[in-house]
């Protein structure tokens, strides 16, 4: 009898890990790598916000981090692998932009009120520091270790070393000069002090650098103003939190904050600095409630919208005309002449600009000397003169796009139309009226939405041909003749000098952004009717 030996199953070997990722793809390990880049990044990102206490930005930036993960990790979610690249660079240049826009506008965000109450306090502080009368004056070496910058100070032969972070604290060790100045700091670099006068920004962080005597804010803290010796500096204002208010030790006039963030004293007086506050829609009302506001931008809302409508008009016109004339088979040396007249095109706009401000120098530029026998016109000082100005030279900038997108759209249209036209008796007026030119608006009509909303915001042209000038004499505003609301926004703001007002110019940054948006939606609106013509 024989006895049959079951065989016994073996077990499957292990694949190696090198097959088992090649089966996987390059694809996958690619994929997985980019991701531990994404995931680096995103948790950078994250503790800082978790250190600057940006809340908002933190948890944007967890829900933002955790979809990318769950979006490319996922087998279900083959769509939104390519879409979400561009949700998030639109959620954050587009959204998050209007979103923090709009927070500005209700706030009284700009000079005197671009910090936090913490910070305007501490500024307030340091305004009012006065030297110590009877304070000693010692020799100072400034030290650093990385980018950390320090004093040291011998007391007693014991070298203290401070930071803007922490107060004088005793070292052991170091050396001392003939004059009781540190040479040698145990664990910090001594900066020679011609390194210090050569280099004028670390001058100026040292300079700037204030180190406590001690934990007690009372005892004042270490300043330089020559990077050489220092003295003790205390406040004469004493910041009490509890009744949120400044006292002045020596006029004992007492500061309290208003609803405007600012501090205002006993005796009227107010504190140069004050902290940013929400004040809800009360840069919208000043906008055209404030006499030094309300009639400026009126005139200059009415000015945006007749640069922006003429320039518009006026060039398309412009352009058309030239199109229509060098789409005529007859004309000879066509190709030349097109490339001739698209030139101003090819030039940069600013650098187009400038030239012409030069030309239209009233004193001593080339269009009062060659076309007008040296009469002296004042292009860009008079009112009504620089306006013209404007118009002239956007349309030589602007004219060629229009006679580009007309030349295309002539040559596009259908010719069987015009035959029948021409059979029936119509002449070359009766022909462009009827079919050509409404055919042409069929494709023109959205870009010349497009380019209102361009010119509606052109800051270049008015920025470097006249600034907005000649200025408004009846107000205070930095505003001018000249200016369209883009470029009125950017003088409220104060980027450009005086008086800063980020608030206002955010709020009028959202009325720009309504009315362009509101413009455009109807003028969409109303070009469908034009496909009817099709």
């Amino acid at each position: 009898m024989t006895t049959e030996v079951a065989e016994q199953p073996q077990k499957p070997q292990q694949e190696p890990l090198a097959r088992r990722l090649s089966g996987l793809g390059w694809g996958f390990i690619i994929k997985l790598l980019l991701m531990m880049l994404v995931n680096a990044l995103g948790v950078a990102v994250i503790m800082s916000a978790w250190n600057a206490q940006a809340w908002v930005i933190l948890g944007a930036s967890v829900i933002l981090l955790v979809a990318a993960d769950w979006v490319y990790f996922s087998r279900r979610t083959l769509a939104l692998k390519y879409i979400y690249p561009g949700l998030v660079f639109l959620l954050i240049f587009q959204v998050f932009t209007m979103i923090y826009t709009a927070y500005v506008a209700t706030t009284n965000y700009g000079a005197g009120h671009n910090v936090s109450l913490d910070q305007a306090v501490d500024a307030a502080l340091i305004q009012a520091e006065r030297q110590v009368a009877e304070a000693e004056t010692l020799p100072l070496a400034v030290v650093r270790d990385g980018e950390t910058l320090g004093f040291a100070v011998s007391i007693g032969g014991v070298i203290s070393v401070g930071t803007a972070e922490e107060p004088l604290t005793p070292v052991d060790g170091g050396a001392i000069d003939e004059n009781g100045r540190p040479t040698e700091v145990p664990g910090w670099e001594v900066i020679p002090r011609l390194e210090i006068l050569s280099d004028q920004e670390l001058a100026q962080d040292v300079t700037d650098l204030r180190v406590a005597v001690s934990d007690n804010a009372e005892d004042g803290s270490l300043r330089t103003r020559e990077g050489s010796t220092v003295s003790t500096f205390t406040s004469s204002l004493e910041w009490d939190p509890d009744t949120v208010t400044l006292t002045n030790t020596e006029t004992g006039v007492e500061y309290t904050p208003n609803e405007y963030g600012t501090f205002v004293g006993t005796d009227g007086t107010t504190l140069p600095v004050g902290y940013r506050v929400n004040i809800g829609f009360e840069n919208f009302v000043t906008a055209v409630t404030d006499p030094d506001y309300a009639k400026p931008l009126l005139r200059v809302t009415a000015w945006t919208f007749g640069f922006a409508i003429l320039t518009v008009v006026s060039s398309f016109l412009l352009g058309l005309l030239f199109a229509l004339i060098y789409n005529d088979e007859r004309v000879r040396g066509r190709k030349f002449l097109r490339t001739l007249f698209i030139l101003p095109y090819a030039f940069p706009a600013f650098l187009s600009a400038l030239l012409w401000r030069g030309m239209l120098n009233a004193e001593f530029g080339v269009i009062n000397e060659w076309f007008f026998f040296g009469a002296n016109i004042n292009w860009l000082g008079d009112p009504w003169v620089a306006k013209f100005a404007i118009l002239w030279v956007n349309l030589w900038l602007s004219y060629p796009y229009w006679f580009l997108v007309c030349t295309g759209a002539l040559q596009a249209l259908p010719t069987e139309t015009t035959e029948a036209a021409k059979l029936d008796g119509a002449g070359r007026w009766r022909q462009f009226r009827s079919i050509t030119f409404p055919l042409l608006l069929v494709s023109t009509a959205p870009l010349a939405i497009a380019s209102f909303a361009f010119n509606f915001n052109n800051f270049t042209i008015i920025y470097l041909l006249t600034n907005g000038g000649p200025r408004f004499t009846d107000t205070s505003v930095p505003l001018g003749h000249t200016d369209i609301l883009i470029s009125a926004i950017y003088q409220i703001s104060g980027v450009a000098g005086g008086r800063a007002d980020y608030g206002l110019a955010s709020a009028l940054s959202i009325v720009v952004f309504i009315v362009v948006g509101v413009v455009s939606a109807i003028a969409f609106r109303q070009t469908r009717k034009l496909e009817e013509i099709q």
